[in-house]
């Protein structure tokens, strides 16, 4: 069992940064793959970057540039360093994990097994 929980949400204006934070607990070691997604309110979840245990990432077209997706693994902590926020990244956002390395070439967050709690992001104009 593994459980996840963010922080570092917040109310930023835009231009403005944040870091996201996701603790992991448990078989934490055994991760795979972990996931940060977004869910805005009326719209769909929406995978934001992805880390797998070689360390490869890949980060959303609409973040490329702005969003950077690491992890101190002695911490078993997931980072996302959020720069140049806009309006339209305001969300929820949510960390997720799975112990399958093909995991990370799902586009769904729903397809991993666990996820946190979110952390509110909202950016004001």
């Amino acid at each position: 069992q593994v459980q996840l929980v963010e922080s570092g949400g917040g109310s930023v204006q835009a231009g403005g940064s944040l870091r996201l934070f996701c603790a992991a607990f448990g078989y934490a070691y055994s991760l795979a793959c972990m996931l940060w997604f977004l869910h805005a309110p009326g719209k769909a979840r929406d995978g934001v970057a992805t880390l797998n245990t070689f360390g490869l990432t890949s980060v959303a077209d609409s973040v490329k540039g702005r969003f950077t997706i690491s992890k101190d693994s002695p911490k078993s902590t997931l980072y996302l360093q959020m720069n140049s926020l806009k309006p339209e990244d305001t969300a929820l956002y949510y960390c997720a994990a799975d112990f399958r390395l093909s995991t990370c070439k799902e586009g769904s967050p729903n397809v991993y097994a666990y996820w946190g709690q979110g952390t509110q992001v909202t950016v004001s104009s």
